[in-house]
This record gives structure tokens, sequence and C-alpha cells, in this order.
């Protein structure tokens, strides 16, 4: 399995970065996961357009699937579009959540559905997308969202989307060849919480997890990356770093 990093900047896009963005590559199947700010750019540097075979979005906040909208047109108006839709598995709200982002007015938005270019999926439950088996459950953010667990040909990936600490990571992250983890603060009394992890927190859960490997995101610009990265290392002793956008990391054997 290989994880390609499309963009990684927390909460909003960065200078010269995208927000998330991650795409997964397993046996010829292209799975997305998420489709934040500057996704779509980033994606058509990295394959073709219309070569995503799947979309997986975690949650509905604009950092995680503004680009959807951007994608509609594509798929819509390409003067040779793809033959099917294409399936998206997100909440349940995504169907509208894109047509008011896309659509000015009641009267444009009364008349479109998004259904003849997306083949709209929920989550809660574990499914079979290509190659890879996905579990989801609902972890802790102020709206619908969920982490994941991606396995494939034995080795297996945990995402936690946006979340606070909470149960539900835990269990998804359970004994992971690799923690993708988000990390959008340093650990401070005060702050909100189920909204997001700081880096110690991050490194707690990949201990509890006993993760092979920690990779660390969705670090917003105005946070330092570095400091995140000593808070998470100080609470993990496994192998840890910082995605970068562009970056290319083998899910594989324990190292």
């Amino acid at each position: 399995m290989l994880l390609t990093v499309l963009g990684c900047s927390g909460s909003i896009p960065g200078p010269g970065e995208a927000a998330s963005g991650y795409l997964l590559e397993a046996d010829g199947f292209t799975l997305v996961l998420e489709f934040g700010n500057g996704v779509l750019s980033r994606f058509q540097e990295e394959r073709p357009l219309f070569s995503m075979d799947a979309l997986v979005l975690s949650h509905l906040h604009p950092d995680h699937c503004v680009d959807v909208s951007s994608l509609y047109v594509a798929r819509k108006y390409h003067p040779e579009p793809p033959a099917e839709p294409l399936p998206v598995y997100a909440p349940a709200e995504a169907p509208s959540r894109f047509v008011a982002a896309y659509a000015p007015n009641a009267d444009e938005r009364s008349s479109l559905d998004f259904t003849d270019v997306f083949s709209f999926h929920g989550l809660g439950a574990k499914v079979e997308i290509g190659p890879f088996t996905v579990d989801s459950a609902v972890v802790a953010h102020p709206c619908e969202a969920y982490g994941f667990r991606i396995s494939c040909g034995g080795v297996t990936l945990a995402y936690t989307g946006d979340s606070g600490p909470c149960a539900a990571l835990d269990s998804l992250a359970d004994g992971v060849d690799v923690l993708l983890s988000e990390a959008s603060w340093t650990h401070a009394p005060g702050r909100q919480a189920d909204l997001h992890l700081s880096g110690r927190e991050a490194g707690e859960l990949a201990a509890r997890a006993g993760a092979g490997r920690l990779l660390i995101t969705h670090v917003p610009p105005w946070t330092s990356r570095e400091a995140v990265l000593q808070e998470a290392r100080a609470a993990f002793g496994g192998p840890s770093e910082l995605v970068v956008q562009g970056g290319r990391y083998e899910v594989g054997e324990r190292t």
C-alpha cells in the first residue's frame, strides 16, 4: 500500500500547501482520502484527472472536502467525462452539502443533486473498496466525523480524521502498521475538547495502540510543526515524522 500526501496543511491551506488530501494505491486501485482546498490541483500533478477509483471523506468541513465542487465541474462538463459516477463514501449530508457549496441560489440548488456524477455511500460500517477493507467509526468532532482503519494485503493504516481523544481512535489504531494522525496544536490547558489532538496526544495514541510508525499531519500554518513533533516523540518511542506535501510512504513491513 502506497500513501502519497496530496496536502497536509491543517484547517486552511498554507503558503504553497494544500489542505487535507491523501492518495492510497494498491493493486492498481486509486483511493483518495479527503479532498480539501487545493487537492484537486495537487491530484492532477500526481495522476490523470479521472484516474481516481473512489473518494472517502471523514467529515464535511471545507478543509477536508471543498474541492469536491470543482471535481463535480470536471466530471460534469469535461468534453470526455468518465462513463460512470465516482463512488463517494461520506457522512450522510454530503449530497446537500456539495450542492449548497456549488450553487449560489435556491433556484439552481433545486435542480441539482450531484448523483449523475457521484454515487454516494454512507459510513459507519466495514466496506470493501477495491482491494481495500475500510472500517470507519464516529470520532470526537463537532460534526458527523469519522476515523478510518484501512487494510490491504496484510498491512493496515489508521487515519484519525479530525478528532479529540476518544475510545474510537484507540480501537481503530490498535496494532496498525502506520498511524496517520492529525495534531493541530501543542498540548496546553484550556484546549477545546472534542475537536483536535495535540502532538502529545497523537504520540500517546500511537503508544497505546502499539503502532509500527506514526505519521503526523494536519498541522495548521500558525502551529510550530517541530514543537508538535517533539511532543509526539516524547510520548511515542517508535518511528515518527511529519508528513510533507508530495511525500510518499510505504505501508508495509515494520522496521
